[in-house]
């Protein structure tokens, strides 16, 4: 009788499901997400294809997916999450899959820009306690010296009413603090 232990096979489709719940397996590639992206010409990876390398269990598909540009222009604007017949989370696997390449320090040369807005979205609230949302559109300008660029994603997010111009009281001002110095931690410089 052999003593086999049933241990999970430790992959990023695993650590995506333990850490946000999402299983990438249910995708059966229909392509409704990366047919109604709005940011899926510009990314290298459409997303069912950057589910299908998820679902290989495959190291090199798995760095693929790490190292991709597709992973940091997702907006989190959930037309995936409305038109895919399984409900699976893509912004929640986007959001896990930057937070890991910034951690293994794969992430993809285009996003030090993305990650400058990222950090300027963090550096905004925590400072003030509001998100004074243009701003922080500003302040990613100065930050990522691109001022002859528009920046690459805010007119987009602005048109999905992602970014509105009227600053929003952040409800709750220490519970945010104690957020913001964990995400910090945790996301890296």
């Amino acid at each position: 009788m052999s003593h086999e232990h049933h241990h999970e096979v430790k992959t990023l489709a695993n650590d995506i499901y333990k850490a946000t719940g999402v299983k990438v397996a249910k995708c059966y590639q229909c392509g409704k997400c990366s047919a109604g992206c709005p940011v899926s010409d510009e990314m290298d990876l459409p997303p069912n294809v950057l589910l299908r390398l998820l679902q290989t269990d495959n190291e090199a598909d798995e760095q693929t997916v790490l190292k991709s540009k597709t992973i940091w222009l997702c907006l989190t604007c959930e037309m995936c999450i409305s038109r895919c017949p399984m409900e699976v989370e893509l912004p929640k696997v986007m959001d896990y899959l930057r937070h890991k390449s910034i951690g293994m320090n794969l992430q993809h040369p285009h996003a030090k820009k993305i990650i400058d807005f990222h950090k300027s979205f963090l550096d905004s609230i925590e400072y003030t306690g509001r998100l004074y949302e243009l701003g922080l559109v500003v302040d990613y300008k100065v930050r990522s010296l691109d001022l002859v660029k528009d920046v690459m994603l805010a007119p987009k997010m602005i048109s999905r009413g992602k970014l509105g111009f009227l600053p929003e009281m952040i409800k709750n001002k220490e519970n945010m603090k104690r957020i913001f110095s964990r995400t910090k931690k945790t996301g890296g410089k």
